[in-house]
């Protein structure tokens, strides 16, 4: 389930807080950086002045020189500003690629419901839009505003007048972001929903690329594309129009204000209000000031992406997760016994059933065999075994302690698991079966490896244990995948075998060896497998039917 309490603005103040460090000094140099850019309009009007009198004198040279090292050291502290913005996207990457990888495994099941998770991780990418813009809005918005603010207070010792000027130049920047940033920030939302759903369509048709080989003459990728880029047009051009109005909006204040104050600059010259200098001086300022407020205006886009960006990390973020406390754990010497008493799932969003008044126990080393017609249940009772989906109805015990009440990553690992779902993914074939796991050693690994009958392919991998493979075992033999999943199951010598058809499309002679070696007694582990093989049927010690969700009846092998 997803959070909906926070709102794209409180992402980006969170964020903020978060690098409040880094953040502040960026801020201090855009205040030291807005002062000294002012020496320029003061050293040109003092400059003028002196010109004026008709002669070249060492105050002149003593200014002209403070002029060049105020423009040198305003330099030097945007450099500054640059490392430190350098260092800030460096961070949000770094600590958005953690958060994903740390949270996508323990997300709950119930809160994917509704989700594709591949579209999820894309998601990610968006940090690269977070990392770029708001290093950029803190920099452009920071220097802008500051040098609207000293500015403003330089202009009013001036004149007056120059005091009003100030007053209609915030009222228009405030209006701007009252009434258009929120429309602003709605349509850039709705372009980035149809993005996504552009990039996942691209997506599904690379994953299902040998059904769109076959599909003769016809162009669904093609068409479908065309819909849902014709709907990121639509919102494109609403998020468009609203970046055209506040570009509008500016242009005429723009003209407005530059007309008015060279009017009004130059009568205040006239009847000698002003000096010459003083309205050189003021309409370098105010020049300044307008292509801040540009810049303002312009970096709005900049800031909507932002927020849409990190309002769409915010949503994988928001999503719950896995009971994370320690609670109860368990010795590896002890046995294991698994106790579900009247143990329900209701799926979400729906009154059904997926299994319902579950009694099922088993004991240290038993073999149980379900067996049951498609849909009747069968694997969502695995799922509930392995702890990947949680039950809604009914208590589950683990040495009669509620599995609520242990740490669900300690308990998984006392699991040896081959389910559907279960893929080999994109690494070494060492990291596929131990997980990088500390207490595996090769020599665990190579057990594993021959008790499956996987040790010829890894002697034949160019590079052994460090041959990599492809994702879900592209370019892998459906056998050879599954060998590699039933290694990762046993390596680490679990308490109970969760599995699904392991042996699937394997020959009788190697089903039968790794099915003595799976049954022997000596290995620590029960056994509650899926099957309708006889082969595993004729081994268990116990057979149970599946029927609509419910354990109808069981009979001793």
């Amino acid at each position: 389930m997803i959070n909906n309490t926070w709102t794209p603005w409180k992402r980006l103040f969170k964020l903020l807080n978060f690098e409040r460090k880094l953040v502040n000094s960026i801020l201090m140099y855009a205040v030291f950086a807005g002062i000294v850019s002012l020496s320029l309009p003061l050293g040109i009007q003092a400059i003028i002045n002196l010109i004026q009198g008709g002669q070249i004198t060492t105050s002149w040279y003593i200014l002209v020189l403070l002029v060049i090292m105020g423009v040198a050291f305003g330099g030097l502290l945007q450099y500054m500003q640059m490392r430190i913005s350098e260092d800030l996207q460096q961070r949000i990457f770094t600590n958005s690629s953690f958060d994903f990888a740390y949270r996508m495994p323990k997300i709950t099941m119930n809160a994917f419901y509704g989700y594709y998770p591949p579209e999820l991780a894309n998601r990610f990418f968006d940090t690269l839009i977070v990392q770029k813009g708001v290093s950029k809005v803190i920099l452009d918005f920071s220097a802008a505003t500051l040098q609207i603010f000293f500015g403003l207070i330089l202009l009013s010792v001036y004149h007056p007048f120059f005091i009003i000027f100030g007053l209609l130049l915030t009222l228009f920047v405030l209006l701007i972001f009252k009434y258009a940033a929120p429309e602003g920030l709605k349509t850039s939302l709705a372009e980035s929903k149809y993005k996504y759903r552009v990039a996942h369509w691209l997506q599904e048709v690379a994953r299902s690329l040998y059904s769109f080989k076959v599909s003769g003459k016809t162009s669904l990728s093609m068409q479908k594309n065309d819909s849902l880029v014709s709907k990121y047009i639509d919102a494109r051009e609403n998020h468009f129009r609203i970046l055209k109005i506040q570009f509008i909006q500016l242009i005429g204040f723009k003209v407005l204000l530059t007309a008015g104050l060279l009017i009004i600059g130059g009568m205040l010259v006239l009847n000698q209000q002003m000096n010459i200098g003083q309205f050189v001086a003021a309409e370098i300022i105010i020049l300044l000031v307008i292509n801040s407020v540009e810049k303002l205006i312009f970096g709005l886009e900049n800031l909507y992406d932002v927020l849409t960006s990190i309002e769409k990390i915010g949503q994988f973020s928001d999503m719950e997760l896995e009971n994370q406390d320690k609670g109860k754990e368990f010795s590896k010497s002890d046995d294991f016994t698994f106790e579900l008493k009247d143990v329900g799932l209701k799926y979400v969003d729906s009154e059904k059933f997926g299994i319902q008044e579950i009694n099922l126990c088993i004991k240290p080393r038993q073999s149980i065999c379900i067996v049951g017609s498609n849909g009747s249940g069968k694997t969502t009772l695995l799922k509930v075994l392995a702890g990947i989906i949680d039950h809604t109805e009914g208590q589950f015990f683990v040495n009669d302690t509620s599995i609520k009440t242990i740490n669900i990553n300690h308990y998984r690992s006392f699991l040896g698991i081959s389910i559907s779902g279960i893929l080999p993914f994109e690494g070494t074939i060492w990291e596929n079966i131990a997980f990088n796991n500390p207490d595996l050693t090769e020599k665990d690994i190579l057990w594993a490896a021959e008790k499956v009958g996987l040790e010829t392919f890894i002697k034949n991998s160019p590079k052994g244990l460090n041959t990599v493979i492809y994702p879900e075992g592209k370019h892998l033999s459906y056998t050879i995948s599954k060998k590699i999943v039933l290694a990762r199951a046993i390596v680490h010598k679990p308490k109970l075998l969760i599995l699904k058809d392991p042996l699937d499309q394997f020959d009788e002679i190697e089903s039968e060896k790794i099915l003595n070696f799976l049954f022997d007694k000596n290995n620590p582990w029960a056994i509650c497998v899926v099957s309708r093989n006889t082969k595993w049927i004729e081994r268990s010690e116990k057979v149970l039917e599946m029927k609509d969700g419910k354990l109808n009846y069981s009979k001793n092998a």
